[in-house]
């Protein structure tokens, strides 16, 4: 039986969301152990979070710069074996950097830093230490969205003409409270970034149609909106998107869509056919060609050699979110046992998004922030 991975972690403490998100995807598999971590940048809620979590005294850290010297100083055998960053936005490109500059690999949640400059200083650093880097863009996961990457990589479709990704939600429909912790650093530039709703789920949206079509988008039309009075972010945005290969694209995201949970579906148009995958319907994918009858694919069948290795049971098993984070926590696993082993550090080799997308993910978001602030009706994206 081969030795679990060992996991350090960042944020995540008592409060937070997505930290156990991370948790809960790392030991899906039962190949990743937390086995430490500086859960708040408060020492005292680290302190509880660690113990809420059952961490070894000795390895519940007040803060990330301790836990990466003391971690370093022990026996390569016990050290953390990598560390996940589930801290908001701002924290990003200081605690990766640092874990690098330490000697050890990086998951972290999207986007990778708080601006684009910091994201190419870190494509550097990741470079220079010749180290992982990932990134939680979670929706590249699904078996169904693989599905989709592969039918077009076969030219199921012909060549693209067209791809609409939407991304709607209604939770900041309103003012929110104080007390809203997640709300409350989302909307803070400071914390966030430049930009708000597009920011936070309009770069998965952009992420996903450039998965699916194996096409980066270079340039961008975009229109962002502040709905709620006093709110210092878009909450509300719509994008023309230019892609590689002639491909045009729409993409739609917005916080404000009242009644709306987690909405995000993308569509595809080729000369052939087009198809269609909703998040919230994950384990269906329908393909709809010129000529002939509509096709449905679903999770657990027997389609791609790459849908297959990212499913976990058999068909009628409804796999979801988690499943799919865990699907990029298992692929970075894969790549850190094979770092250790002959020290390949390409991303592409093993499927997960990596410091490249969260780059081009930078670039994206500076690139919509400008486009709205301008009368000039395309912006070249500059990575």
């Amino acid at each position: 039986m081969k030795q679990k991975l060992k996991m350090g972690m960042v944020g995540g403490g008592q409060g937070a969301f997505i930290g156990a998100v991370h948790r809960m995807a790392a030991a899906l598999d039962g190949e990743i152990e937390l086995v430490c971590g500086a859960f708040s940048s408060s020492p005292e809620k680290a302190r509880a979070s660690g113990r809420d979590l059952g961490i070894d005294c000795s390895r519940n850290y007040e803060s990330y710069q301790t836990m990466f010297r003391a971690e370093a100083e022990l026996p390569e055998n016990e050290r953390m074996d990598f560390v996940a960053i589930v801290t908001p936005n701002h924290m990003h490109f200081p605690v990766a950097s640092a874990a690098l500059l330490a000697g050890f690999h990086v998951i972290s949640d999207k986007p990778a830093t708080l601006n684009l400059y910091e994201a190419k200083q870190l494509r550097e650093l990741v470079k220079e230490t010749g180290l992982l880097f990932g990134l939680t863009h979670t929706y590249t996961g699904y078996p169904m969205v693989k599905e989709a990457r592969q039918l077009i990589s076969e030219g199921k479709l012909g060549p693209l003409r067209k791809v609409i990704v939407e991304y709607t939600q209604g939770w900041l429909s309103e003012p929110a409270g104080s007390d809203n912790k997640q709300a409350a650093w989302r909307t803070n530039p400071a914390m966030s970034g430049a930009s708000g709703c597009m920011g936070d789920i309009g770069s998965h949206a952009a992420n996903l149609a450039e998965y699916i079509c194996g096409s980066h988008i270079h340039s961008v039309c975009a229109e962002l909106t502040t709905f709620v009075p006093d709110r210092l972010l878009d909450d509300d945005g719509m994008v023309l998107m230019k892609m590689g290969e002639g491909i045009k694209g729409i993409l739609h995201a917005s916080q404000v869509a009242a009644g709306e949970e987690n909405n995000l579906t993308v569509r595809v148009y080729g000369e052939k056919g087009g198809l269609e995958w909703q998040q919230q319907e994950p384990n269906t994918l329908v393909l709809k060609p010129q000529v002939g009858p509509m096709q449905v694919y679903r999770t657990g069948g027997a389609h791609s050699a790459m849908a297959a290795a990212n499913t976990r049971t058999p068909m009628g098993h409804p796999e979801g979110y988690l499943e799919a984070f865990a699907n990029i926590y298992r692929n970075f696993s894969a790549a850190v046992r094979a770092h250790a082993i002959d020290g390949c550090n390409e991303p592409a080799a093993f499927d997960y998004p990596g410091i490249e997308d969260g780059v081009r993910g930078m670039a994206l978001i500076e690139s919509l922030v400008a486009s709205n602030a301008s009368d000039q009706k395309w912006f070249e994206i500059q990575e």
